[in-house]
């Protein structure tokens, strides 16, 4: 919301999954806004399960008669891809964002293909919140070491009917990868007397711990969130890239 704002785009409408998710996302914008004296402009939800077969077009319809300026999505990666298809193929070409639970990586690959199908590109103009920095940033330590390990891992094997392609890198796998380093120093701590029961305390004891992507996790009491950076991308070349200026947005 702040560099949204701060591009000129204050008009933001709301597009949510009818759930405890969605409203949590859907109260995050409302109370963003409310310091810059904003509200959200207009809304639509959907009921949760929607798949990317779904027709959003009345919902896009809806925003688009409220003269919005961007849309905020709270959703899953195929019913946000599913809103992004119809958004653009009714013309409306405002930013879309969303956050990182959504999974942007599979939402990019629902897109793409059906960019391939139509001819049409599906994925300009759109940003993305994700919770650790993109596994394509090699300058990064802790990028390098999951890239290093990814490479180097065999993975299960999938039937080739499974209807899933096993993917090399995310963010989601990148997360998980850094999950479980943290893990590890967790339970590395107890030494010989690892316990379940031991593990607010050990967990509050990790402060300034270098996980080699730029920032230091850190706990205590009273603080169980280990990072609090937020990393904002848009999509380039086909792939989720960070965001070096909000100028292309400015309105």
């Amino acid at each position: 919301m702040d560099n949204l704002v701060a591009a000129g785009r204050s008009r933001i409408a709301v597009f949510y999954q009818l759930d405890a998710y969605g409203r949590n996302g859907w109260d995050g914008v409302r109370r963003a806004l409310n310091r810059y004296d904003l509200s959200i402009v207009a809304e639509a939800a959907y009921r949760r399960g929607a798949t990317f077969a779904q027709d959003f077009t009345v919902e896009v319809r809806h925003l688009m008669k409220a003269d919005v300026d961007a849309i905020v999505v709270i959703g899953t990666y195929a019913s946000q891809a599913a809103f992004i298809r119809d958004a653009r193929n009714l013309g409306y070409d405002v930013p879309i964002a969303g956050v990182s639970f959504t999974d942007s990586d599979k939402m990019l690959t629902l897109l793409k293909e059906e960019s391939g199908r139509t001819g049409r590109d599906y994925t300009v103009d759109l940003i993305q919140s994700q919770v650790v920095p993109s596994y394509e940033e090699n300058d990064l330590p802790g990028v390098r070491f999951y890239r290093e390990v990814m490479a180097g891992y065999e993975g299960a094997t999938v039937p080739s009917d499974a209807g899933y392609a096993p993917r090399r890198y995310s963010f989601v796998s990148f997360e998980g990868f850094l999950n479980g380093i943290l893990l590890g120093e967790l339970v590395d701590r107890m030494g010989d007397a690892p316990s379940p029961a031991r593990i607010p305390e050990v967990m509050e004891s990790i402060r300034d711990l270098d996980l080699g992507i730029g920032v230091d996790v850190r706990f205590g009491p009273g603080r169980h969130q280990g990072l609090d950076q937020v990393y904002m991308t848009t999509v380039e070349d086909g792939h989720f890239r960070a965001i070096e200026n909000w100028e292309r947005w400015r309105r």
